[in-house]
């Protein structure tokens, strides 16, 4: 795999703005568009997710460096730069209404039950939030479940921060290919429940998903690191085995 071919990537100057007109795929709960770049319907090979969170926003800016790079005609796999817009406005973990909205999936194992968390640098794990009235109460959960039946991708990947590591429980290609690019362990959990996860409602529609945890680093080492392989990601300039559906080993090109 060669490095990002000039002829996909606009000059310097003009990365300063986003050239790709989005689709708004739906209405968060304060009524804020969701926005999707590239492809409008599938299916696709790959789906780019960040800000499920909005108190990891780190991920908006790192995608968003990513597809500011790439010229639009050039985007072969969409990407959403904020699932949770006003989350991300707040600094908050959960949406609007107090929902977190990887815990919102109407999975087999979801739970009302409340989620707790400790926030960034902190030790104790006692911030309470919701995880909904129901499986996909809210707005921005229905909305991202009706845009992957559109997309119909071979695999969802979603960056947060500030785990340091590749979450993978199949060990695809895909994601041994990101974990040996960006060099961050490949693991199969993160080492806790995770009842109405997006990752568990992707493998129940048997999706491959791959949970993207950024490292606790500064930014510009991060964009330095990670932009890179999101614009191989966008502009699909990835080993055709990648997505395939093989779980072959598949080493950094």
């Amino acid at each position: 795999m060669t490095e990002d071919s000039h002829e996909l990537l606009l000059p310097r100057e003009r990365r300063g703005t986003l050239a790709l007109e989005p689709t708004v795929y739906g209405r968060s709960a304060r009524g804020v568009a969701l926005e999707c770049f590239g492809p409008q319907f599938g299916p696709v090979e790959i789906l780019l997710l960040a800000s499920m969170h909005g108190d990891e926003s780190d991920t908006t800016v790192v995608l968003s460096d990513a597809l500011r790079a790439v010229r639009p005609d050039a985007v072969r796999n969409p990407a959403v730069l904020c699932v949770n817009p006003d989350g991300v406005m707040r600094g908050t973990r959960c949406n609007a209404r107090g929902v977190d909205l990887n815990r919102n999936l109407p999975t087999k194992n979801w739970s009302a039950n409340p989620v707790y968390y400790r926030g960034h640098g902190q030790e104790n794990q006692d911030m309470r939030l919701g995880a909904g009235k129901q499986g996909a109460s809210e707005p921005e959960t229905r909305a991202l479940i009706a845009l992957v039946e559109r997309l119909k991708p071979k695999a969802v990947v979603s960056l947060h921060a500030p785990l340091a590591c590749i979450e993978d429980p199949e060990a695809s290609a895909l994601g041994q290919w990101i974990s040996g690019k960006v060099k961050l362990p490949l693991l199969p959990d993160v080492g806790y429940e995770t009842p109405g996860s997006f990752g568990t409602w992707c493998d129940e529609q048997g999706i491959t998903i791959i949970t993207w945890e950024l490292p606790a680093e500064p930014l510009p080492d991060i964009l330095a690191s990670h932009a890179p392989v999101l614009r191989k990601l966008i502009t699909a300039r990835y080993p055709e085995e990648v997505v395939d559906g093989s779980r072959a080993t598949i080493g950094p090109a």
